[in-house]
């Protein structure tokens, strides 16, 4: 039921472990079932999400097969767990300490969550001048389609959704106008799904008051170079940032108290992500088309795997869902997603003829899709 693994090392040589969780085959990816991570402990001195996410590990672990939510979770998903992206930076950090900045960098005194790409701002980070830590997260990205994921801070309670930059970033610490993404109702949906499951958040009487105990990233204050944004526009995956306490380092007789405030959330969130669609792309001779594109609505497109998979976190409705090659449009179809789970709609692409049919609505629709102008997918990938 688990597999670990290091994504790199730390700038000091420290393993950046990782431990994957499911049911069944933890250490491989299984067609079709979404992956999923949680990350804790990116500033060194934030301490608390460390013990939360070994945590819930042992929740998971101790819990199937006694308790539905967790059950099902584990049977349909794989949940990747990193507790620290700064173990450098934790082992200097000041025990008990709810504030500062000590032990918030890495040893390079670099702020791992302002050392990725920017959106909004294409000359303030390249992927080679990153540091080790960031870097690497970047690649595990990049090399993972994870379908939803958080990153845990600590000094603040809110859960924060993006944009965290905007097109004209302000200084570090100043307040702004939100910065809209084009999944801002889904992505406030799934803020909401942690705040209002989270036993404090929502309070207004807590270090700050938050509306529903969300926010806006840039709305709150522009930072530039977020793992947050990296997730969401590079990485294709629903990503939000969760501050779990008003505390950086508190007491460690203070943690069940922060786990019983997060255990609820955390488990929730990440049900969320049986929302929306999921299929797979291939062509009438079954082969998957990879790096197709996804586009539903006017939301953030997503991309296909090398195996064909794609998923798209939605709300409840009916969509226009479009596929694209090379900038050629070889599928478009209207689907109806639910709040119960992903609805599968699998896509079979032609070159004959001009005609599109789809099986009855149900749980599984598999698309024939025949146009021209699938004829460019012929001559590049067959």
């Amino acid at each position: 039921m688990t597999h670990i693994y290091s994504i790199g090392k730390s700038l000091q040589g420290k393993d950046l472990w990782v431990m994957a969780v499911s049911s069944h085959s933890p250490d491989k990816h299984v067609l079709l079932r979404p992956e999923t991570k949680y990350v804790g402990n990116i500033h060194g001195n934030e301490a608390t999400s460390r013990e939360m996410l070994i945590r819930f590990i042992d929740l998971l672990l101790t819990q199937y097969g006694e308790d539905d939510s967790i059950t099902h979770l584990m049977d349909t998903t794989r949940v990747h767990v990193m507790p620290t992206m700064n173990p450098d930076g934790y082992g200097i950090t000041s025990k008990w300490n709810c504030s500062g900045v000590y032990g918030r960098y890495n040893m390079a005194q670099v702020d791992l969550n302002r050392d990725f790409p920017d959106y909004f701002n294409p000359t303030y980070q390249t992927r080679e001048m990153m540091q080790p830590e960031s870097g690497a997260v970047a690649d595990w990205i990049d090399s993972t389609q994870f379908v939803l994921s958080a990153g845990f801070h600590g000094g603040a309670l809110v859960a924060n959704y993006p944009y965290d930059s905007n097109s004209e970033p302000q200084s570090w610490m100043s307040y702004g106008a939100p910065s809209i993404c084009p999944d801002d109702a889904t992505f406030q949906y799934l803020a909401k799904a942690y705040s209002y499951n989270h036993r404090d958040m929502t309070n207004s009487s807590t270090c700050r008051t938050f509306r529903d105990g969300i926010t806006n990233g840039a709305e709150w204050y522009v930072a530039l170079g977020t793992m947050q944004d990296y997730n969401y526009v590079w990485g294709g995956c629903m990503d939000l940032t969760i501050e779990i306490g008003c505390c950086k380092h508190p007491p460690y007789s203070h943690i069940e108290r922060y786990w019983l405030d997060n255990k609820l959330a955390m488990i929730e969130y990440l049900r969320k992500v049986d929302l929306g669609v999921k299929g797979i792309v291939t062509d009438k001779t079954g082969k998957p088309v990879p790096n197709a594109v996804i586009q539903v609505n006017s939301t953030l497109s997503v991309r296909t795997t090398p195996l064909g998979e794609y998923w798209k976190i939605l709300l409840p409705g009916t969509y226009n869902l479009k596929v694209s090659v090379d900038d050629v449009e070889v599928a478009a179809v209207t689907i109806d997603t639910s709040s119960d789970s992903a609805s599968v709609y699998n896509i079979t692409t032609s070159g004959i003829g001009n005609f599109i049919s789809a099986t009855p609505p149900s749980s599984t629709n598999t698309l024939l899709v025949f146009g021209l102008s699938t004829m460019l997918f012929y001559i590049l990938y067959i």
